[in-house]
Order: C-alpha cells, then sequence, then structure tokens
C-alpha cells in the first residue's frame, strides 16, 4: 500500500513539474482563419440580401452590404499581411480585383 502511495506521489509531481507544451497558432495561421472567417462571413451576407432581394424585401440592404463589404476589405489586409509573414508575394492582381469589388460594394449604397 505504501508503494502505491509513494508511486502515486512521484507521478503527480512529475506531472506538475514538468513542462507542458501549449500548441498556439502562429501568427500565419491567425491572419489566415481570419480572412477566411471574414471572407466567408462577407459572402454570406451577400448571399443573404440577394435572396431578400429576390423575395423582395429591401429591409436593410444598404447597411448590410456596407458591413459585407467592410469585412471583405479586412479579409484582404489579413490576407495581405499573412503573405507578408510568410515572405511570399501576394497574389497582386487578385487582391486589386477583390479590392476593387468590396469598394464598389461599399460605394453603391
Amino acid at each position: 500500500m505504501k508503494i502505491v502511495i509513494f508511486v502515486s506521489f512521484i507521478v503527480c509531481l512529475i506531472t506538475i513539474i514538468s513542462p507542458v507544451e501549449i500548441f498556439a497558432d502562429t501568427a500565419l495561421d491567425v491572419y489566415m482563419n481570419d480572412f477566411y472567417s471574414k471572407s466567408n462571413e462577407a459572402s454570406q451576407i451577400l448571399k443573404e440580401i440577394e435572396n431578400d432581394l429576390k423575395e423582395g424585401s429591401r429591409k436593410k440592404v444598404c447597411s448590410r452590404q456596407r458591413e459585407a463589404a467592410r469585412l471583405g476589405l479586412l479579409a484582404n489586409k489579413s490576407l495581405i499581411k499573412a503573405f507578408e509573414i510568410e515572405g511570399a508575394d501576394p497574389p497582386k492582381e487578385a487582391i486589386k480585383a477583390s479590392q476593387q469589388r468590396w469598394e464598389s460594394i461599399l460605394n453603391e449604397c
């Protein structure tokens, strides 16, 4: 019985003393996740607006379009930042086209 208590004490001691490694997201992962989540949310808002317009409802269309555009622009910034962290050249033409698309949506209302 004393051996079981002693072994249990040693196991607890080793568990407490041993360093715990934390697997945190890298900065690249954070920016890429931010890009994907914001761009998906912006696209979802635009799909909802499209469905509402097809049904004849114009309820808060402009404010939701501005919100989608704001999210899209923030997503582009996160993507650019992710490429900078990675040390790679971003696809400038695609990002520029996306930027213009979101800005035009923002300025339509």
